[in-house]
């Protein structure tokens, strides 16, 4: 199931030919500007983030923080390793397995960093009384230790038992994918049990969330207001989720294009090429942004650094 491992993981299949020609030079182009565009709107929502006290102790904001720092360093990544393989460069296993770990661990963060977002909200709406005492700063940070080790457990299991067989792996020379880090048949079945469970596991949480949420809000009547606010953000996580999800079908559409263009080479590469940058890329760019603008409290703030601080902010058009 390749390319079933999230974007990082997915380059190998990218190329057919080792020389750098000039539609691969202008596909390059294309996907960097694109992933270092969405950096660089990252990095403002961050600014912007860092900005006011009231963000940095906020439960919901420090999860949205951690959103945008670990797409951002997935996105580096996958720029990162789109043109080694473009350069047909192979690196230790050493190096590989570290940028393996993170690609990894960072694709797996997000889905469950969303489930907790929208726990956050389902406890603000439902148990607003205890909301304080239950979503606090320090047990915020604590969900986020949590969440990178869940993410990491399996790539890193992987990484440990390569090391166990081969004394030398990380000493080899290889193309860097997730792949060549699996040693036994049985790992990608597991790798591929634990993302089903996992996602699952995180499906259920956010659809739950939106459920209570929605029944919340046409039922307690004076909280219907923050109630449905609450509710279309859990509904924008559940979009942000499948969003996440898309990256797990990569391998079966491009599998699928195989079979319908196999004699014609050249549009298989490029149908391969789109179906890379739409269905992997594209979600990853779009997520951040979609929920940072729309947050009432952050986008004003955005735009005003977004414009260098031209501009008046939409709060009683006072200047920041």
């Amino acid at each position: 199931m390749a390319g079933t491992n999230g974007s990082a993981n997915a380059f190998i299949s990218i190329l057919s030919k080792p020389q750098m020609e000039g539609g691969t030079i202008t596909k390059l182009v294309v996907v960097t500007l694109f992933i270092v565009f969405s950096i660089y709107v990252n990095c403002i929502m961050l600014f912007a983030l860092r900005s006011k006290p009231v963000f940095k102790v906020s439960p919901r904001y420090i999860l949205f923080a951690h959103m945008l720092y670990n797409d951002s360093i997935h996105l580096s990544l996958a720029t990162l390793l789109y043109v080694l393989v473009l350069a047909f460069i192979k690196l230790a296993k050493a190096v590989c397995s570290l940028i393996m770990f993170l690609s990894t661990t960072t694709f797996l963060n997000a889905p469950l960093n969303l489930a907790l977002m929208s726990l956050e909200r389902y406890v603000a709406i439902c148990y607003p009384l205890r909301h304080a005492e239950i979503a606090t700063q320090e047990k915020t940070y604590i969900a986020i230790v949590l969440i990178w080790f869940l993410g990491s457990v399996c790539i890193l299991s992987d990484i440990i038992l390569a090391a166990v067989e081969d004394p030398n792996f990380f000493y080899l020379q290889m193309f860097c994918s997730r792949e060549q880090i699996f040693i036994k048949p049985w790992q990608l079945l597991v790798y591929i049990a634990y993302n089903v469970l996992y996602f699952v596991s995180v499906t259920v949480i956010i659809v739950f969330t939106y459920i209570r949420i929605l029944i919340t809000a046409r039922s307690v009547s004076s909280k219907k207001d923050s109630a449905k606010k609450a509710h279309r953000t859990v509904l924008l996580h559940l979009i942000q989720l499948g969003l996440c999800l898309s990256s797990f079908i990569y391998g079966s559409i491009e599998r699928a294009l195989y079979t319908l263009t196999s004699n014609n080479i050249v549009l298989f590469t490029n149908l391969r090429y789109l179906n890379f940058l739409i269905v992997l890329i594209l979600p990853r760019c779009l997520s951040p942004l979609i929920y940072g603008l729309r947050d009432e409290a952050v986008s004003p703030l955005f735009k005003y650094y977004v414009c260098f601080g031209t501009r008046r902010t939409a709060h009683k058009g006072e200047n920041i």
